[in-house]
C-alpha cells in the first residue's frame, strides 16, 4: 500500500517513504498549519526512525523553521513538550504496526492535526524546496522527565503503595518512562520481555501467546497487574492480577470517572456501557482521534475528556488529582488511563477486576485480519452497507439473530435482536481489517468474533 494519510498521520512502508516523499510532506506542513516558526521532532524506535527524523529535520530548517530534537519519546510526551513550547511538532513513529512501516504524526501549535489540516498538507504537496536563511537546529533532553512529573506530582508519591506491577517494556519507545512513573508513584515493578527487536504490539488486539505470558508472569511475580504500551506509547495496556488484559475502553470509562468528567467523547466501536450507565453526557464519533479531538472541542460546557477503543485517552480539562492539578492533553496517551485505574483500585482496596467487571455492562472482543488489501476491505463494506440480505446471511454465519439496526458512522456496525453487535471497518492506515464485536457475556462476543473473522476470511476469498 502506498503512504497515505490515514487516522494517524502518514503511515507507509519504509522502503516507499523516501528522503523525498518524507521532506515533501514536511514542506506542505510548514506552508498550510501554525507551527509558531518552530517545530519539536521526536521518534518510536523502529530502525527506521531515526534515519527519518534526520530527514525532517533537514527538510524543516531548509524552510527557515528552528528545530528542536527530543529523540525517542513518548508521543504524548512530544506533544505535551511542543504545547508548552507553544510550537508544532513531527513524530515519527509507525505506532503499533510492524517495523517494516513506519509514519509521520503531525502537530500544529494548537495541538494534533484534524482533518481539515490534514486536506491543506494534501494540497500543498510538490512545493520546491525554500532558499532562504536555514533553521536552527537544538536538543531537548528534559521533555521525558518532565512528563514523568506531570503524574508524580498530580497523584503524589504515595498513590500507588502497596501495589505490585509488572512492566512489559518490549520495545515500546515510553517503556522507561513508564517504569519511573509507576515507581514514582509509589508501586514495586518488575521488568517484564525488554527487547532489542521492534516488536508491533497492538493493545487492540493482543495476540493468544501474550496473553500466555501475561498470565504466567502474574502468577510468577505475585503481581497485582501488569502494564505496557503500544510502540509509539500513546495506546495503554493493562492486565488484572490475573494477567487477563483490560480492554481500552473500559480504562477510558474508569479513567473518565476517576478524573471526574462530566461529558466523554468515543468513537462508535467503543463499547456501549458508557452509554448505558448514564453518568456521562456521550458523543460517539468516527474512528481516529481527530474526530475525537473534532468532537471534544465541539462541546461547550462540562468536563470533557475522549477515549478511544484502544485505550488512548484524551484530557480535555484541568483535572485536580489528590497530589495537585493535571492539565489538559488532548492528545491519546497511555500513561493516565494506565495510572487511573491503578490508583482507583489502590485507593478503594479493590482489584483491577473488580472495577472493570463494574463499568462492563456488555461485553466486547477484537480483532484484525492483516496483510487485507484496501480494495477488498472496501468491496466487503460496500457489499455490506448496500444489501441487506447479505447483512442478514453474513449475521447468520457469525451465530447471530437478525438485525436490529444499521449504524454506517464508521464501516458497517450491525445489530442483532440478541443483543450482539458485529463492526466491520477497514483500517484507515494499514493494509488491516477490523472487526469489533459486542455481547452480553464475554465468553458470546469471543465465540462471535472466531466465527465473524472466519466469515470475513471466506467472503474476501470468494470474492
Amino acid at each position: 500500500m502506498a503512504p497515505k494519510f490515514g487516522t494517524s498521520g502518514l503511515r507507509g512502508l519504509v522502503v516507499e517513504l523516501t528522503s523525498d516523499l518524507v521532506a515533501d510532506h514536511v514542506r506542505a506542513f510548514l506552508a498550510t498549519c501554525e507551527y509558531g516558526g518552530r517545530i519539536y521532532i521526536g521518534e518510536d524506535l523502529r530502525p527506521s526512525s531515526s534515519e527519518i527524523a534526520a530527514v525532517v529535520a533537514q527538510a524543516a530548517q531548509a524552510e527557515g523553521c528552528d528545530v528542536v530534537c527530543v529523540g525517542a519519546v513518548p508521543t504524548p510526551c512530544l506533544a505535551l513538550a511542543a504545547a508548552q513550547a507553544a510550537c508544532g511538532a513531527v513524530m515519527v513513529t509507525g505506532s503499533h504496526i510492524p517495523a517494516d512501516r513506519n509514519g509521520l504524526k503531525f502537530y500544529t501549535t494548537a495541538g494534533e492535526i484534524l482533518k481539515a489540516d490534514e486536506a491543506n498538507i494534501l494540497s500543498a504537496l510538490g512545493r520546491s524546496p525554500g532558499q532562504g536563511q536555514p533553521g536552527t537546529l537544538s536538543n531537548d533532553g528534559t521533555s521525558g522527565a518532565r512528563f514523568v512529573a506531570r503524574y508524580t506530582q498530580a497523584f503524589g508519591p504515595e498513590a500507588l503503595r502497596g501495589l505490585r506491577v509488572g512492566v512489559y517494556t518490549h520495545s515500546a519507545v515510553g517503556r522507561d518512562l513508564l517504569t519511573q512513573t509507576i515507581s514514582g508513584l509509589g508501586a514495586d515493578t518488575v521488568e517484564l520481555g525488554r527487547s532489542d527487536v521492534f516488536i508491533p504490539v497492538d493493545t487492540e488486539a493482543v495476540d493468544p501467546a501474550s496473553q500466555e505470558a501475561f498470565a504466567a508472569w502474574a502468577s510468577e511475580h505475585a503481581l497485582d497487574a501488569i502494564v505496557s504500551t503500544d510502540g509509539d506509547s500513546d495506546r495503554p495496556m493493562l492486565t488484572d492480577a490475573a494477567g487477563r488484559v483490560i480492554p481500552g475502553d473500559i480504562l477510558g470509562q474508569i479513567t473518565a470517572r476517576g478524573v471526574r468528567a462530566t461529558h466523554v467523547v468515543t468513537p462508535v466501536s467503543s463499547n456501549s456501557s458508557v452509554t448505558r450507565c448514564g453518568d456521562f453526557e456521550v458523543v460517539q464519533t468516527r474512528i481516529g482521534s481527530p474526530y475525537v479531538i473534532a468532537g471534544m472541542e465541539a462541546a461547550t460546557t462540562g468536563h470533557v475528556v475522549g477515549y478511544e477503543a484502544n485505550g488512548g485517552f484524551l484530557l480535555g480539562f484541568e483535572a485536580q488529582m489528590q497530589g495537585g492539578a493535571l492539565g489538559p492533553l488532548t492528545t491519546r496517551d497511555s500513561f493516565l488511563p494506565i495510572v487511573v485505574p491503578l490508583m482507583l483500585a489502590c485507593k478503594a482496596e479493590a482489584t483491577l477486576a473488580d472495577l472493570a467487571a463494574r463499568e462492563a455492562l456488555v461485553h466486547t472482543a477484537a480483532n484484525r485480519l492483516v496483510e487485507t488489501p484496501q480494495e477488498a476491505s472496501g468491496a466487503l463494506v460496500a457489499r455490506l452497507t448496500d444489501d441487506p440480505a447479505a447483512r442478514a446471511s453474513f449475521l447468520a454465519a457469525c451465530g447471530c439473530a437478525a438485525e436490529a439496526s444499521l449504524d454506517l458512522t464508521d464501516g458497517v456496525r450491525m445489530s442483532s435482536q440478541d443483543g450482539q453487535v458485529v463492526h466491520i471497518r477497514p483500517s484507515g492506515n494499514a493494509p488491516e481489517l477490523r472487526v469489533y464485536v459486542e455481547a452480553p457475556e464475554q465468553q458470546v462476543a469471543q465465540a462471535t468474533l472466531k466465527r465473524a473473522l472466519l466469515v470475513v476470511h471466506d467472503w474476501m476469498e470468494a470474492a
